[in-house]
């Protein structure tokens, strides 16, 4: 029994990590700076931070086997911890105060080309 959870658990982090993969070129391919991966903060953690120009990008990315899985499985509790996790960062940016930012989600699917959502949420602000 410990073998298969182990099992599933590992199975499910490569997927995590080939998904982020994944996104983080489909968005590098579109002109954005990917300028951190899997970013930890004490609220939670951030999939993508990425840039264009003033333009910073919070990313969630999400493998599922359709896109309205993936959008359905942002919920409200996760938006939250997204944002404040994202507070976090930029607060420690010098030059935070020129950024826009914004909540975007790539939807990881089979046999498909990453889909980029902008503005999946918006954000206190």
């Amino acid at each position: 029994m410990a073998d298969t959870f182990t099992a599933k658990r590992r199975k499910s982090y490569r997927r995590g990590h080939r998904s982020e993969w994944l996104a983080a070129m489909a968005l590098m391919l579109k002109g954005y700076r990917i300028l951190a991966r899997r970013h930890r903060t004490r609220l939670g953690e951030i999939d993508l931070i990425a840039r264009r120009g003033d333009l910073m990008v919070v990313v969630e990315v999400k493998a599922r086997k359709t896109l309205k899985e993936a959008m359905e499985a942002i919920a409200p509790g996760s938006e939250r911890r997204i944002e404040g996790a994202a507070d976090l960062w930029l607060s420690r940016q010098p030059d935070y105060s020129r950024l826009s930012v914004r909540f975007d989600m790539v939807a990881v699917l089979p046999w498909r080309w990453p889909v980029h959502v902008e503005n999946v949420f918006q954000g206190r602000n």
